[in-house]
C-alpha cells in the first residue's frame, strides 16, 4: 500500500461512455432506481392501505428495511471481499425481484398478510446490504481509478432523477392498479438490472481462499479506514452531517406544517427542489472536478452545506419562505457533489482486496449516526419546539466540515496510503 495517487481531477468522461460495461450498468441501476423509489411510496400503501396498519406497524418496516446494515454490514463487507463481484450483485438482483414479486401475488390470492410484508421488506434489505457494499468496491475494477467520479456521477444523477420523480410514478401506479401490485414494477425493475449486470462481459479474477477468518477481515476493514488519517476524518465529516441531518429529518415536516402553516401539497412542492438540486449537482459534478480537483471539490461543497444550514430555521410564511427553497436546491446540489467526490476518494485510495470491507466499514460509521439524530431530533423538537431542534441542527452542520479542514487534504498533494 505504498504507491501513491494524487488528490487532482478525474480525466475526460468521453470514454466513460464508449465503454460497454459502464453502459449495461448504468442502464440496469437507472431503471432499478426508479423502482426502489415506485416502492418508497408504494410499500407503506399496501401496508396502510390494503392491510390497514396503523402508525407503529409503518415505523416497524422502516426499520426493518434499514436494520440489516447495523446487524451484517460489517460481516458483509468481509464475505464480499471473498467472492467474485459480479456473481453477488446478480443473486442480490434476483433475491430481491422474488421477495417483491411475493407481495401482488399473495394480494391476487387474498393471502397477503402484515407478516408477509415484514418479511419481504427485511429480505430485500439484507439483500440491499451485499449488493450496495458489493457494487461499490465492483465500480472501480469495471471503469479503472480514472473514471470513478465520472461513473459515480452518472449513477447518482440517476439516482437522483429517480428520486424527483420515481415516488410519484408510485403513487399514479397505486392509484390505477392499488399498492400491492405497484410492487411489482419493482420486482421487475431488479430482474431488469440483473440480466443487465449479467450481460455485463469484463474478466474477474478469482480470489484465493481466505486464510482468515470473518473476525479477523472484519478488523483488517476497520483498522485500514480509521488506520488512514484521510478516510478517518472523511467518515468523521459525512457521520457529523448526517447525526444533525437525522435530526433535521425527524422534524422538518411538522416544522413546515406546525410552526409555517403549510398543506402537504405545498410541502410536496418545496420538496422537489431537493429532487432538482440533487440531480443538479450530479450532472456537473465530473466537471467540478476536473477543474478544482477532489479537495477543493470536497470541501467547497461541504462549506456550503454548512453555511446554508441556518437558512431552515429561519424559514417562516412570506418572502422567508425562499430560504427553504435556497436551503434545499442549493444544499441538495452542494450534497450530491460532496457524495460523489467522496465516495470516489474512497475508491482510488482502498486497495482493491479491501474496497468491499472499506466500503462496508465507511457505511456502518456515516449511516449509524443517522438513527441517532433522529431521536436526538424528536426529544429536542418536544422540549426546545420544533424551530429551536432545527436551530441546534444548524448549528451541528456548520461544525460538521471541521473534519475536512482539519484532515491532510489538500488540492494539487500526492496522498500517500502509508502516511495516512
Amino acid at each position: 500500500m505504498r504507491h501513491r495517487d494524487r488528490v487532482t481531477a478525474a480525466p475526460s468522461a468521453v470514454s466513460l461512455w464508449r465503454h460497454r460495461n459502464f453502459r449495461r450498468l448504468w442502464i440496469g441501476e437507472t431503471v432499478s432506481h426508479f423502482g426502489t423509489q415506485v416502492s418508497v411510496v408504494a410499500i407503506p400503501l399496501v401496508a396502510v392501505t390494503t392491510l390497514h396498519a396503523g402508525a407503529l406497524a409503518v415505523g416497524l418496516l422502516s426499520t426493518l428495511e434499514t436494520i440489516a446494515f447495523a446487524v451484517l454490514g460489517l460481516p458483509a463487507g468481509a464475505w464480499c471481499d471473498r467472492w467474485r463481484r459480479r456473481p453477488v450483485l446478480i443473486t442480490a438482483d434476483v433475491g430481491r425481484a422474488i421477495a417483491l414479486a411475493t407481495v401482488p401475488i399473495a394480494a391476487a390470492f387474498h393471502v397477503l398478510t402484515f407478516g408477509q410484508l415484514c418479511a419481504v421488506v427485511t429480505v430485500s434489505g439484507v439483500l440491499t446490504v451485499f449488493f450496495d457494499v458489493d457494487y461499490q468496491a465492483f465500480l472501480p475494477t469495471l471503469v479503472g481509478r480514472d473514471h470513478v467520479v465520472a461513473a459515480n456521477g452518472a449513477l447518482e444523477a440517476s439516482r437522483s432523477a429517480a428520486a424527483l420523480g420515481g415516488p410519484s410514478l408510485g403513487g399514479l401506479l397505486a392509484q390505477l392498479f392499488t399498492a400491492p401490485y405497484a410492487v411489482a414494477a419493482d420486482a421487475v425493475s431488479f430482474a431488469w438490472s440483473a440480466a443487465w449486470i449479467a450481460a455485463i462481459d469484463a474478466a474477474e479474477v478469482r480470489k484465493p481462499r481466505a486464510q482468515s477468518s470473518t473476525g479477523r477481515e472484519i478488523l483488517d476493514g476497520l483498522r485500514f479506514v480509521f488506520g488512514h488519517r484521510l478516510l478517518r476524518m472523511l467518515a468523521g465529516s459525512t457521520a457529523s452531517f448526517n447525526l444533525f441531518n437525522g435530526l433535521t429529518n425527524a422534524v422538518v415536516v411538522l416544522f413546515l406544517v406546525r410552526t409555517v402553516g403549510l398543506s402537504a401539497g405545498s410541502i410536496g412542492v418545496l420538496f422537489s427542489a431537493a429532487g432538482l438540486g440533487g440531480l443538479a449537482g450530479a450532472l456537473v459534478a465530473h466537471r467540478l472536478n476536473r477543474s478544482l480537483g477532489y479537495a477543493r471539490m470536497i470541501r467547497g461543497s461541504a462549506a456550503i452545506v454548512a453555511l446554508l444550514a441556518p437558512l431552515l430555521p429561519l424559514t417562516d410564511r412570506g418572502w422567508r419562505l425562499s430560504l427553504f427553497v435556497v436551503w434545499s436546491l442549493v444544499g441538495s446540489a452542494a450534497i450530491a457533489a460532496y457524495n460523489i467526490a467522496t465516495v470516489s476518494l474512497r475508491q482510488v485510495l482502498c486497495p482493491p482486496e479491501l474496497l468491499g470491507r472499506m466500503n462496508a466499514t465507511m457505511r456502518f460509521v456515516v449511516w449509524g449516526t443517522l438513527p441517532l439524530g433522529s431521536l436526538l431530533g424528536g426529544a429536542l423538537g418536544a422540549n426546545l419546539g420544533l424551530r429551536g431542534a432545527l436551530w441546534v441542527a444548524a448549528i451541528g452542520t456548520l461544525g460538521s466540515p471541521a473534519w475536512v479542514f482539519a484532515s491532510p487534504l489538500r488540492a494539487g498533494q500526492p496522498v500517500t496510503e502509508g502516511v495516512f
